[in-house]
């Protein structure tokens, strides 16, 4: 068998990050910011806010701010977009969002039915940045807990996917060689490279079928129980 060991990435893997996210900003839109008129829809607020939220943690990844940096400010200045500058609201929208957004349940379509076919033969574990506390609380109210032996974080780890050093430690984590291991997740720059980077083969999930052509993964699969098929042709 050439591979024993699958290390998933979470967010927009197996996790539907945007759907599960866009579902908790309807609740707290509505539940605080519907009576405010400086804000004229939810979509733009979303908006707005995500385009912050991807600069701020592409900053995380690079250790150019702290975690506490990420989660205090970006809802502040999503805000100051709109002429509020209420460091107060920010911090409750903050709050709830922090709460309810891991215990939002969606997963990409198959993910259960892949795991099931996976599980016992090989052994599964989650690699993500993530925050540590709120990975084990997305795992336990996804259904996704069961299948994983192992949940290794970025801050577990000392070091945040790409750097070497979090694959280095997940392999020494989980007593896997590179050789019979492999990388799924859906970004290129962050899971591909950076674990191909040790010699460890991989797996794009693009469900938008982006065309990335910029050092090519092992593979590449549009849903992700397309991986049993190509795991029972490789091994």
């Amino acid at each position: 068998m050439k591979y024993k060991h699958l290390f998933f990435d979470l967010d927009n893997t197996l996790w539907d990050f945007a759907k599960n996210s866009h579902e908790t900003f309807s609740e707290i839109y509505r539940d605080n910011l519907t009576d405010e008129k400086k804000i004229p829809s939810l979509q733009a607020f979303f908006e707005a806010y995500t385009v912050h939220n991807t600069r701020l943690w592409s900053l995380y990844r690079k250790n150019m701010i702290s975690k506490e940096e990420l989660r205090d400010t970006r809802f502040l200045i999503t805000l100051k977009d709109f002429g509020i500058d209420d460091e107060q609201l920010a911090e409750k929208l903050s709050e709830e969002y922090t709460y309810k957004s891991p215990r939002k349940g969606s997963l990409f379509p198959g993910t259960i039915e892949t795991l099931e076919q996976l599980k016992g033969r090989f052994h599964l574990h989650i690699l993500t940045n993530g925050f540590e506390e709120i990975q084990h609380v997305k795992l336990a109210y996804s259904g996704l807990e069961k299948y994983f032996e192992s949940l290794i974080t970025s801050e577990q780890a000392g070091s945040k996917k790409p750097d070497a050093g979090i694959f280095y430690y997940a392999l020494e984590h989980t007593e896997a060689r590179v050789e019979e291991s492999l990388m799924i997740g859906d970004d290129l720059d962050v899971d591909i490279i950076g674990a191909k980077a040790i010699g460890m083969d991989t797996v794009l999930f693009d469900p938008f079928d982006s065309n990335l052509t910029s050092l090519a993964p092992t593979h590449r699969i549009n849903r992700i129980y397309d991986i049993l098929p190509y795991m029972e042709r490789i091994n």
